[in-house]
């Protein structure tokens, strides 16, 4: 029931790989775990005295995907390992900006593995296998070992048409039922309710028709890591001849990193946020970061008027574009409301 810091260890013969090593936020405790209201989140990490009692026998730690729950805790915690690193282009951008924020840049060893690739870590042999999510380049793990193998899920999305990235493969999966996989290891939000997810290309129509039907600025706010979010954004900005401005540190940065490896292409239709108080209200278009109610994100300022480039007025639009993380029911709510008062 619980959301966040993902740490997996994968034994064989005295040796071990770990796959992800992740964080989580604690939003109702203190740093001493008592109660406390209103306060900061702070991280917490997953215990990792097990594989740092026997750091000279991990081969390797594996990145399935960027976000925070899965490659979040490396930079505080990779000091009491220091084994190399292996991960995708795009994970590893990210990961590159957070080592090079931890003064570790320079210690780190990450190897770049490509898609679809088949890597051998000490005593296990890794390969890579496609996956879809709501963040680009994640990819589920088939670890093999010479007395089994283990397939490693990561979290999934199963998307046939994801619009940044490659799609999921129906066959990549079908194969694996023929190659004798004796452990399924899985663990994704909702992965326990039936159904498919919403395929990203179709939300397209409904955010268009929202931002066409709405007379001031348009906010919408979204999870920061979500590239094809901001892609489809994007995409409606220029058919409806809206300026797109982008607010929120972490949503800038999923951008560039994804700018960087190849992932973006094409549309550059970006304010400076400094401009965008200035331009007529009807021809903007933001995407922000703070769809769950997180202090310090640029929605939560707009709702308090404290964004420093630009203030939401009477007739202006914030768009959802995000489901609620079950815990941040509260703080959402607080938010909608400021921003109803407003």
């Amino acid at each position: 029931g619980e959301i966040g810091m993902n740490l997996n260890l994968y034994g064989h013969d005295g040796r071990w790989l770990m796959v992800d090593c992740g964080v989580t936020f604690e939003a109702k405790t203190d740093i001493d775990g008592e109660p406390v209201e209103g306060a900061q989140a702070h991280v917490q990490m997953a215990d990792p005295q097990f594989i740092v009692d026997r750091k000279e026998q991990l081969d390797g730690l594996v990145i399935t995907h960027a976000h925070e729950d899965h490659i979040g805790a490396v930079p505080y915690l990779w000091e009491r390992f220091r084994c190399p690193i292996y991960t995708t282009a795009y994970t590893a951008e990210i990961l590159r900006r957070k080592l090079a924020e931890a003064g570790l840049i320079k210690k780190v060893k990450v190897h770049v593995v490509e898609a679809h690739a088949s890597r051998q870590i000490g005593v296990f042999n890794v390969q890579w296998i496609q996956l879809t999510h709501s963040i680009p380049d994640p990819f589920a793990l088939l670890i093999t070992t010479p007395v089994g193998k283990a397939f490693h899920t990561a979290d999934w999305k199963l998307d046939s048409a994801p619009v940044v990235g490659e799609p999921y493969k129906e066959e990549d999966y079908a194969r694996l039922a023929e190659l004798g996989v004796d452990a399924m290891v899985c663990d994704s939000t909702n992965a326990n309710v039936p159904g498919w997810s919403t395929s990203e290309a179709t939300l397209y129509k409904g955010l268009k028709h929202h931002v066409e039907q709405a007379k001031g600025r348009v906010v919408v706010t979204c999870f920061g890591s979500n590239i094809a979010r901001l892609r489809t954004v994007a995409d409606i900005a220029k058919e409806t001849g809206r300026h797109l401005g982008l607010l929120g540190r972490s949503l800038l940065n999923t951008y560039s990193a994804a700018k960087r490896v190849g992932l973006w292409n094409g549309i550059e239709t970006f304010v400076d946020p400094h401009h965008l108080g200035f331009l007529p209200r009807d021809t903007v278009l933001l995407v922000a970061t703070g769809s769950q109610g997180e202090p310090r994100t640029a929605l939560n300022r707009l709702s308090q008027n404290s964004f420093r480039d630009i203030e939401l007025e009477a007739g202006d639009t914030v768009i959802f574009s995000s489901k609620v993380i079950p815990g941040n029911e509260l703080p959402i709510e607080a938010l909608i409301e400021r921003l109803k008062a407003m």
